[in-house]
Order: C-alpha cells, then sequence, then structure tokens
C-alpha cells in the first residue's frame, strides 16, 4: 500500500513535490509522503520556545521539501534565521493497525527536534543526513498526529554547512543558505520486528554478494530469506536463522552465466528481496532492494574498477538549482545532471560540499555514472572566510558515519572524500584539525574497507597511509600546468602550500593521485560581450578562477590544454574539472546555472574522449 497524502489532505499525487519513494534501496509498500504544504513561522530570536510556538499554529504556510530561502518554498527569505518552525497535522492510516509507524526526515539543516502530539520524539544534529522518529507510542493508526518540527541553524558557532554563506551576500564559492527542512518528509509502517537499512559487500573475485540484514528486534524461530533476481528470473537465494544475532548475514554466489559485474559502460542492477519469516513460515516482513557487484583496486598509482584501468573524469558538481538551491525541483532535475555531465564526456563526478539526495545515487548507480561520496564540512569557522576551515569537532564524525551508513550501497560511489582543503602547517603543533581528519579516516576505512578514501582533498594530507593523495589546482595556462604536473613521474607532485611556501601535507608515499580540482575557467559570453562595449569598462559581476578567457574559442583552447595535460599524464588515474554548472555569480560552469547550453558539447566532449595513458595499454 502506497499513500500519497493523508486522509482529508486536499493534496492529489500530482501536487505532492518530489513523490517519490525517498529510498530506492530499501522500499515497502506501507508508506506515506508528507511533503506538500505545512504551517511555518521564522523565529528569528530562536524565542519560539518561550513564545509557545510549539503549542499554536504557525502564522505562515512552506512548501515541504523546499528550503525557506528558496522560490519553491513560497517562502523565499534569504536573511538569516537563527530557527524555523512547522506544524503539519497527519491521520495515521487505519490500515496500519498493528504495525509501528516511523516518520523519516530526509533532511533537516540544522540542528533538529520533533514533537508529535506534544511529546518529543527526536533530536537530530547535522544537515545532510536522514533521521527516524518512531511514533507507535504517541500517535495509533486511525488517529491524528500533529507534528513540530523546530530547526536551528545558526550562522554563529562551528557546524558542516558545505558551500553556505556565513555572511549574508552569496560571494565567490559561497552560495545561498539552506535552513530546515530540505528533503522528503515521509511515514512508514513496520512490523514490529522489522528490516532496518541493508548491507551489500560485493565480492566479484568470489563471485558473491554479501548481505547483512540488520534487524529491530529478533524472536526465536524467525528466518530470514534474500533473494537475487533479473528479468530472467531467480540468480541465487540464501536463507539465516534471524533470531542468533542482530544482524543476520548471507551470502548469495551467483553463477558464472548470470555474473554480470557493474560498470560505467554496462551498470548493471540485480533486483534484490529480503524477507523475514516466523517459525511456521508466514512472513512478517519483507523489503524491496537492488543490488550491483563491482570491485574497486589500487595498482600502483591506478585505480581499477573490475580490473580495468579507468580514467576518471570527473566533473565537480554543486548540486545547486536556482529556484530550489540544494534540493532538486523534481527527480528528472536529478536525471538531467548525470545525463548532460555525460553528454559532456564526464563519467563521473565529485558530489562537492554536500551529500546528495539519495535518489541522486540511485540514478547514478543505474545510469553507470562514478561518484566520490563527501561531506560538506566548510563553513566551520562561525563567520570566518574559507580560509579558516579549521576547526571541525566531534560531531562531525558522528554525522559522516551517518553519510557512511546511508549510502555503503551504492555501486556508483568508488571512493570517499570526508574532507576538503583544510589548512594547517607541518609545523604546526597537532590541533582539533588533527584530530578530527585522522578519526574520519579511520572511521571511514572501518565502516567501509572496500573503497578507497582520500583523508582531505587539496591542501592538508595528515593521514600518512591515506589511500588517495591529491592537490588542486587552477592554473590557467597550459604549459605552465604542464609544468607544474610534471614531477608526479618523479615521486614529486604539486602540492598545495601555504603562502610562506611551507608544506600543508605529509609526504607523497607514491599512491594514485588525481587533480580533483582543477580548470574552473572563467567564461560568461553576456558579461563579455558587455565588457567589450564599454571599452575596458569594469563590468564584471561574475566569479570564476584566474583571468577569464576573452572569447569562446580561447575558453576550448585552454580547456583542451589544460585537459590534454592530465590526460597524457600515465601517473595520473584521473581528474576532477570544475565545475558542471555555473552557480549563482560562480560563473565557470560548463552549463548555465538553469542547465541551459552555453558552451559547443560536441567540442567538449571530443576533449575528454580520446584515450587516457593509462587507457592506453
Amino acid at each position: 500500500m502506497i499513500l500519497s497524502a493523508p486522509e482529508g489532505d486536499i493534496l492529489t499525487n500530482a501536487a505532492i513535490p518530489k513523490p517519490e519513494h525517498p529510498r530506492p534501496q530499501l522500499v515497502r509498500d506501507t508508506w506515506l509522503n508528507l511533503n506538500g504544504t505545512w504551517g511555518f513561522e521564522i523565529d528569528a530570536g530562536d524565542s519560539g520556545l518561550e513564545r509557545g510556538l510549539r503549542t499554536r499554529e504557525l502564522a505562515d504556510e512552506i512548501m515541504v521539501p523546499f528550503a525557506p530561502e528558496s522560490a519553491l518554498s513560497g517562502v523565499g527569505n534569504v536573511d538569516f534565521m537563527e530557527a524555523v518552525w512547522y506544524r503539519r497535522n497527519v491521520t495515521i492510516p487505519q490500515e496500519w493497525a498493528g504495525l509501528r509507524t516511523l516518520l523519516h526526515f530526509g533532511a533537516v539543516d540544522h540542528d533538529a527536534t520533533v514533537w508529535v502530539n506534544g511529546i518529543e520524539v527526536a533530536r537530530h544534529r547535522g544537515g545532510f543526513t536522514p533521521f527516524t522518529a518512531d511514533l507507535s507510542d504517541v500517535a495509533e493508526p486511525g488517529a491524528e498526529a500533529v507534528i513540530v518540527v523546530r530547526a536551528r541553524d545558526s550562522r554563529h558557532g562551528m557546524q558542516a554547512r558545505g558551500k553556505q554563506a556565513t555572511w549574508y551576500n552569496n560571494t565567490h564559492c559561497q552560495y545561498t543558505r539552506t535552513t530546515g527542512i530540505w528533503q522528503t518528509v515521509w511515514l512508514e509502517a513496520v512490523p514490529d520486528v522489522h528490516i532496518k537499512r541493508l548491507r551489500v559487500t560485493p565480492n566479484l573475485a568470489g563471485s558473491s554478494l554479501n548481505i547483512e540484514v540488520p534487524l529491530s528486534r529478533n524472536r526465536t524461530g524467525h528466518t530470514v530469506t534474500a533473494t537475487l533476481s533479473s528479468s530472467d528470473g531467480t540468480v541465487a537465494e540464501a536463507h539465516a536463522r534471524a533470531d542468533l544475532d542482530l544482524a543476520p548475514s548471507l551470502r548469495l554466489s551467483i553463477p558464472a552465466d548470470q555474473l554480470r559485474p557493474w560498470a560505467p559502460e554496462d551498470p548493471f542492477l540485480y533486483d534484490l528481496r529480503v524477507t523475514i519469516k516466523d517459525s511456521v513460515g508466514v512472513p512478517v516482513d519483507g523489503v524491496k532492494s537492488y543490488a550491483a557487484i563491482r570491485s574497486v583496486a589500487l595498482d600502483g598509482k591506478v585505480v581499477r574498477i573490475n580490473g580495468k584501468a579507468v580514467f576518471q573524469r570527473l566533473v565537480l558538481d554543486q548540486g545547486y538549482w536556482p529556484e530550489s538551491l540544494m534540493t532538486s525541483p523534481d527527480d528528472a532535475a536529478l536525471v538531467k545532471d548525470i545525463e548532460l555531465s555525460m553528454q559532456a564526456g564526464f563519467n563521473g563526478a565529485r558530489l562537492h560540499q554536500k551529500v546528495f539526495e539519495e535518489r541522486f545515487l540511485y540514478h547514478a548507480d543505474r545510469l553507470g555514472y562514478l561518484v566520490w561520496g563527501e561531506f560538506g564540512d566548510w563553513g566551520v569557522s562561525g563567520g570566518g572566510t574559507v580560509g579558516h576551515n579549521q576547526q571541525p569537532t566531534a560531531s562531525f564524525v558522528a554525522q559522516w558515519l551517518e553519510v557512511l551508513q546511508r549510502d555503503y550501497n551504492h555501486p556508483s560511489i568508488i571512493g570517499w572524500c570526508p574532507l576538503n582543503e583544510t589548512h594547517q602547517h607541518l609545523h604546526d603543533r597537532i590541533t582539533v584539525l588533527d584530530d578530527v581528519t585522522q578519526a574520519m579516516f579511520l572511521a571511514t576505512k572501518l565502516a567501509d574497507p572496500t573503497r578507497p578514501v582520500i583523508d582531505a582533498s587539496g591542501y592538508s594530507h595528515r593521514v600518512r597511509d591515506t589511500d588517495i593523495y591529491d592537490s588542486h589546482s587552477y592554473e590557467q595556462d597550459p604549459e605552465r600546468f604542464r609544468l607544474q604536473q610534471e614531477g608526479l613521474a618523479e615521486g614529486k607532485p604539486f602540492l598545495n602550500r601555504a603562502h610562506d611556501g611551507e608544506d600543508y601535507s605529509v609526504p607523497y608515499n607514491g599512491q594514485p593521485f588525481f587533480v580533483s580540482e582543477f580548470g574552473g575557467i572563467w567564461w560568461n559570453e553576456a558579461e563579455a560581450r558587455q565588457a567589450a562595449d564599454a571599452a575596458g569598462t569594469d563590468v564584471e559581476s561574475s566569479w570564476g578562477y584566474g583571468q577569464r578567457v576573452a572569447s569562446e574559442e580561447e575558453f576550448y583552447a585552454r580547456f583542451e590544454g589544460l585537459c590534454g595535460v592530465l590526460l597524457d599524464n600515465p601517473n595520473m588515474f584521473g581528474y576532477c574539472y570544475t565545475q558542471l554548472t555555473d552557480v549563482f555569480q560562480e560563473k565557470n560552469g560548463i552549463f548555465n546555472f538553469d542547465r541551459s547550453t552555453k558552451l559547443d558539447l560536441a567540442r567538449i566532449r571530443a576533449t575528454q574522449q580520446r584515450p587516457a595513458a593509462i587507457e592506453r595499454d
């Protein structure tokens, strides 16, 4: 049973924003989408609890799941908001009698407290990850649930914000803020003994998948079954007792004639069904999912996918839209960004300074799009500039572990990047930055030993045994860029250094290396025409890296030259070009901010599609 709107709600399925199931890797039929119109009120001084906002109707309305700063929310307030409040009355479906009702939030930025029928049911810190409240003891099926949410998102203090500006205006590569609910809110009915988020580990060498099935609790005599299938029928099936531990493990052995590894050129996904049965064989719970089998391995300076050297032609994707900010306007917009990137010749992306919606990763899985999962760690200086991102807290580790738990199963994710452009000199004493960097790296390796991890992208590499080493360079002259990068052949790659020339990083130790940010070529045709008409007058209203090109032809020449340096380097396993689209004032995208055509995609694609040095053997 999939319900689209609560009883008595005037919304139709078509009127609900983002009506798709928000969690494609763990689907039950008993769910209820709560996107749509909610009561809303801005709490500028964070005094709403004292003023009774928890217990009264709110003054305004908002369209969930869009943040109040966005146009699609219907609010469009881009000023600072210390706190915001939401309220929604929902009738729990009577058909859910005998089941437990779970209230899910895809993401709320940043510090959320949830009350239902006056009772606090959840608290969560972190603006990028999901959390859940069990309503079973506060709202029975057939009864009304009054949901109240307070989201605090102060500009003061240290928290992970990603690219959200901590000053009023959008500036350089800092963008409009996101406050409060920005991903789907939904209800789900589950039995008392139910399946939690699956953990699927591929073993290509062993032609098998390992399925861990975390359970809410155990019951004597219960069993769990995992069934893998394709369009041709059942591929493999395994059974295990479900009464001995909280996460039974099952091994699905895939016959040789049905082994089809997931790869960018063939992103094959198996269907996966997991069920629990009681002691007499009656089904208790069941979920639908999918799985893929593929491997990621490090071979010298090469990163291999299924044993094959694949040059990673990545693009930096900020995941912003003009009308909806960090929330995609609809599901089609997620697909479109992947398709546009692939049309331009990229085969993947760094999902930059943001934890993307789960449905983006689902589409990346099915389209064969390689991605590096990243945390939005910027903004920790509490009002300072980008260069002061040096004070992450232990809360970052907890939030990052939630990311790893949520996204572990996605075959499209081929690496993890918990931190970006941290700044710390080698000669400084050990600081919180060192501790948190080490903690996030170790936590990642413990949570996921199957993928490579980079301790921090660019600047301060603080972990000597980091799997991947990189640097960022926005050198705009291709010949100087070539000279800058040629030291990699001698084990002396270009490193990001402090202004005084001191190293930020521990020494390079021969790891696979790539330039994980480069390019950022500043180009806006309308501004170029305006500048020409103004005879040299300063008319720039945008921002980009280095000296902007004077013409579109100069753009193609620079793009080809910069990409060629990295494609032709036999010691480089990939690159990441900045960036997919313009974002507000930052005009260095392959596409315009509204995703309209900006450049000749055939030329951009042709530059990238010639074989890289590591692919020529």
